[in-house]
């Protein structure tokens, strides 16, 4: 006769979360700022059809790390509930707070009853009319929701990214400034040259009429990059360092 096999509840709670933390930190980083006109989108994605950023709604997008099935099938779960809540309703009824709310339930509900959580990390951002109106909320694999200001770091070396824009990163840059504090966080974490084809990059911009997301691409993405010679506004390039041994 065998001796049924017994874990506690929490130690599977315990074993759930390193396991959906172990899978996001593989990702590929993701970072996510505010600047004068909107907010950016900045992602380590070298695939043009995968994509990690994805406009929601009108004024609302949508980024993620971790395993790409499991966020894209939440994307677009999003896409249909805000579609028949502006359907239903009115567009303007259509909010992140709202959508962050639902991803919450569904995330939280999957980490409670499924044996495998999703190892998705998710933040849902919304311009507004003025900087003090734009909105950022983290999602975590446990359905935790968070409201965010000024920028969020995800995936990759997390940690070490938000001390970098903790650093350097102030409300009200120009995009190209905040451009510039992305590429050099990620270059000084990743220990990698960034160019326009290793990036996925996408703003919400409250100037352009009604939809207000837009990738950036080619000629445009080129010229926001940082060069050698110019260093980011109001703080020092980052510093190099010494490859793991």
């Amino acid at each position: 006769m065998t001796t049924p096999f017994y874990v506690s509840p929490e130690q599977f709670m315990r074993d759930k979360s390193e396991y959906a933390r172990k899978g996001i930190a593989r990702g590929r980083s993701v970072l996510v700022l505010s600047y004068a006109d909107g907010i950016l989108f900045v992602a380590e994605n070298p695939s043009t059809a995968l994509h990690k950023v994805s406009e929601i709604y009108d004024r609302i997008a949508f980024a993620a790390v971790g395993k790409y099935n499991e966020f894209e099938n939440l994307r677009v779960a999003g896409v249909r509930l805000a579609d028949l809540r502006g359907y239903a309703y009115d567009r303007a009824d259509v909010n992140g707070r709202a959508l962050a709310n639902a991803y919450a339930q569904t995330l939280g509900t999957i980490f409670t009853t499924e044996a495998k959580p999703y190892e998705v990390e998710l933040v849902v951002a919304e311009v507004g009319d003025r900087v003090e109106d734009d909105q950022m909320y983290r999602l975590t694999y446990d359905g935790s929701v968070a409201d965010e200001s000024g920028f969020v770091a995800m995936g990759g070396k997390a940690e070490e990214l938000s001390e970098y824009l903790k650093a350097h990163h102030t409300a009200g840059l120009p995009l190209e400034d905040a451009m510039h504090v992305a590429v050099q966080a990620l270059t000084g974490q990743e220990e990698k040259d960034f160019q326009p084809d290793l990036l996925e990059v996408a703003v919400l911009d409250r100037t352009r009429p009604r939809r207000k997301f837009k990738r950036l691409l080619g000629e445009r993405l080129a010229a926001l990059m940082p060069t050698a010679a110019s260093p980011v506004s109001g703080g020092a390039a980052p510093e190099e360092t010494a490859p793991p041994t």
